[in-house]
């Protein structure tokens, strides 16, 4: 069973009176515990597939099957549901909550999940990601790769089946990127989780075992 399936995907927005397809006619699928990378330059619709995928945003038309469950018939809070239960997400701009200390924001999906020993188990993940010193820090008081590295380990708390990562260097310099990718290709191979990754570097795609490529909202052959 694919842990992701995608079906003839396409996604429009009204525009100053007219309709825009950003997405047109995608369809592929992923196996648990693939690495896998969407790439294409700025405004392709990778992101708006990333967001489609991880049912933050409804299709026009076509299906999104997430670990077998259809999500365009869900409701928005049915959708939030599946999302804390099955998904983790890195953002490029991190998206920490100011107002929690680093320990605080890994403790939020675990928290959300209503499960016991949500301190201890997010004290462990910081100190997986080399932060287990900085934890009563605020994002404020932590670098962007810190910062970065704190997300990481929130993405991972909840067990997710599949993690989707969308430009997680595009805010890092060049050896804070690879510090963050190492370390991110470490905890999804001891997960074992399914890894989508939105990238415009191809260095990065490179290292995922799938890529396809976006172009215009449609699927680029090579």
């Amino acid at each position: 069973m694919s842990i992701l399936r995608v079906e003839d995907l396409t996604r429009t927005y009204s525009s100053g009176g007219r309709d825009l397809t950003v997405l047109h006619g995608v369809s592929f699928a992923i196996e648990p515990g693939d690495t896998f990378s969407i790439v294409g330059p700025s405004g392709s619709g990778k992101t708006t597939l990333l967001g489609l995928c991880a049912g933050l945003d409804r299709a026009t038309s076509g299906s999104v099957y997430l670990n077998d469950i259809r999500l365009d018939t869900l409701n928005e809070d049915q959708r939030a549901a599946i999302r804390n239960q099955y998904v983790g997400f890195i953002f490029q701009n991190f998206q920490l909550l100011p107002t929690l200390t680093a320990l605080e924001n890994v403790m939020v999906p675990l928290e959300l999940r209503g499960e016991k020993g949500a301190k201890q188990t997010a004290q462990s993940l910081l100190e997986r990601v080399g932060l287990g010193q900085r934890g009563h820090h605020y994002p404020t008081q932590l670098s962007g790769g810190e910062q970065q590295r704190v997300s990481l380990a929130r993405a991972f708390a909840n067990r997710p089946k599949i993690l989707f990562a969308d430009e997680p260097t595009g805010n890092l310099d060049t050896d804070t990127s690879a510090t963050v990718i190492d370390l991110l290709f470490e905890l999804n191979r001891e997960a074992g989780t399914t890894l989508v990754l939105v990238t415009h570097d191809l260095d990065l795609a490179a290292k995922t075992n799938r890529i396809i490529r976006i172009k215009g909202g449609t699927m680029a052959n090579g």
